[in-house]
């Protein structure tokens, strides 16, 4: 039986995610994307956790509306939902979407109507009493998103991992509730394969956290993984990646980015555009878990 080799997450619901999957993946005849499923969805039936999943911030509308992706290494195959209105685990449906169906992504009503159908049950609003008090509040105008800067509220707006079994197996997920109060509809980085998630068996995964517009742009999940396969480490991908991001799209420098990288050898790195309490990124072991500041930069 395959067991857990290393796993790495981004952001304050990394350690939920990475200590979950380090427990899922003691449980016999699971594997790497249960581990991955399992943990994420932990961080998104959190209500204590700001960015993803029930704890979220709703859009402009009041209405929690969530995006995941999962993706595969061997077998190269992904699922994505975006736009999830009701569901608590995006995550999962996404899953099923990458097992069940032929496509990639579902949206809107077309992802309402599948999860339905798969058996997942629609709970409605899905806000919780602190994320009904600070809407209420940006309605009332006493949330200044322009102080916030991105809009990442109580935190950062997406968790990203990536998971490697003892036979170098890859496999990444993401799940996000998106910028807090954000445009009805809109849609970051974090459901979009190349962009926040991407993995290539033989040569390695990255993911992403931060403002979904600017990374979306220069395909930075797939940019990073494409360093890889030209020698760099993930530590050096990573820095060249945002370095490239930062020469196209210099007003990212004015919000918060994180990409983090696991190569095939089982190596993990990171970088960031700025200081950022909540963007950091974890990493497990069957040994435990350990905290990994990214270095910044453009400064």
């Amino acid at each position: 039986m395959n067991g857990l080799k290393i796993a790495i997450a981004t952001g304050p619901s990394g350690f939920v995610t990475v200590n979950s999957i380090l427990e899922a993946s003691r449980a016999s005849g699971t594997t790497r994307l249960d581990w991955l499923e399992l943990g994420l969805a932990a961080a998104e039936a959190d209500e204590s956790l700001h960015d993803v999943g029930v704890g979220g911030m709703p859009d402009a509308l009041g209405r929690m509306s969530l995006d995941a992706a999962i993706m595969d290494g061997p077998t190269h195959r992904a699922g994505a939902v975006a736009g999830l209105l009701g569901f608590r685990s995006p995550i999962a449906v996404a899953r099923r979407v990458m097992d069940y169906t032929p496509h990639v992504m579902l949206v809107g009503e077309g992802a309402k109507r599948f999860a339905e159908a798969q058996g997942f049950t629609d709970e409605g609003a899905l806000l919780t009493d602190y994320s009904r008090e600070r809407y209420e509040a940006f309605l009332r105008g006493e949330v200044d998103l322009e102080a916030t800067g991105d809009q990442h509220i109580d935190g950062g707006d997406t968790v990203g991992a990536i998971v490697m079994d003892t036979e170098n197996q890859l496999a990444c997920g993401t799940s996000t509730s998106g910028l807090a109060f954000k445009m009805p509809g809109r849609v970051g980085d974090s459901p979009i394969i190349g962009g926040g998630l991407y993995v290539e068996q033989g040569i390695g995964s990255a993911v992403c956290l931060g403002m979904g517009e600017q990374m979306m742009q220069v395909g930075m999940a797939m940019r990073t993984v494409m360093k890889l396969a030209h020698g760099l480490s993930p530590q050096a991908a990573a820095e060249a990646a945002m370095r490239d991001m930062i020469r196209l799209r210099p007003s990212c420098l004015g919000t918060t980015c994180l990409v983090i990288a696991l190569n095939q050898a089982g190596d993990a790195g990171g970088a960031r555009t700025k200081a950022h309490p909540d963007f950091h990124y974890w990493q497990a072991t069957q040994s435990g878990v350990i905290k990994i500041e990214a270095p910044v930069m453009g400064d």
